[in-house]
């Protein structure tokens, strides 16, 4: 049985016209943007969930190439959800095989909805298991490529729910200088997220970055501080 081949017909059939039409402009497909070329179908995540949840114990990696290569945004973004399910429940061994695999088929990792719903269930988990593999996410920060970078902020999100936020905070001093506002806002969701689990690490890391923060950044990092607080942070910008 052509696993992938039945997803990609299940897919299709999920496909919504009204989506289909407003999606690329959404993900940013057009001349020049970040998501140029991209193929959208007008798939939800609940249709896509749906069909990931059918298949995912029996496909293999040699399937799941073609899903994460396929032109496709939604077929695509089913490979990577194919591993973040196979991967929780995976032995240590298990885990391996799929971090390497993920690591090494990043290409279709190219739009911020595939990366954060599976890089840090997939790296960031691993990373808690094998934090002396931890230089990886390093490696991504200084890629110069905009997916990876964000792929090493988002991943240490499984770090902040553990309330370690030693390396969200080194890889956010990292990219502060990035210019894509695709940055800006992961590293202040991150930031957002410390200061839920600590305002007093939040508010340390902002009293000292904060000349260097972009305003989108510093917006997303306050966003749950009493309002008082926030305009002191605005004004401080």
């Amino acid at each position: 049985m052509n696993i992938a081949k039945n997803i990609l017909s299940e897919l299709r059939n999920c496909s919504e016209k009204e989506k289909e039409e407003v999606f690329p402009r959404f993900f940013k497909t057009g001349k020049g943007q970040y998501g140029e070329g991209d193929i959208f179908w007008g798939i939800s995540i609940p249709n896509i969930r749906n069909v990931v949840k059918k298949y995912y114990k029996e496909i293999s990696f040699e399937e799941i190439k073609e899903l994460v290569t396929n032109p496709v945004h939604e077929v695509r973004l089913t490979g990577y959800l194919i591993l973040t399910y196979q991967f929780e429940r995976a032995d240590l061994t298990k885990k391996e095989c799929i971090v390497e695999f993920y690591l090494d088929n990043l290409e279709g990792v190219n739009n911020w909805d595939i990366v954060d719903l599976s890089c840090y269930k997939i790296l960031g988990e691993y990373f808690l298991l094998k934090p002396e593999m931890k230089g990886e996410l390093y490696k991504l920060a200084d890629s110069n490529s905009l997916w990876k970078e964000r792929i090493s902020i988002v991943s240490t999100y499984s770090f902040i729910k553990k309330g370690m936020f030693e390396d969200t905070l080194k890889i956010s001093k990292r990219l502060l200088n990035h210019k894509h506002d695709l940055i800006h806002k992961a590293i202040g969701w991150m930031l957002r997220e410390v200061g839920k689990k600590d305002i007093n690490v939040l508010r340390e890391f902002l009293n000292e970055n904060i000349q260097y923060l972009p305003r989108t950044t510093l917006r997303y990092a306050i966003e749950k501080m009493e309002e008082t607080e926030r305009k002191e942070y605005l004004k401080m910008s």
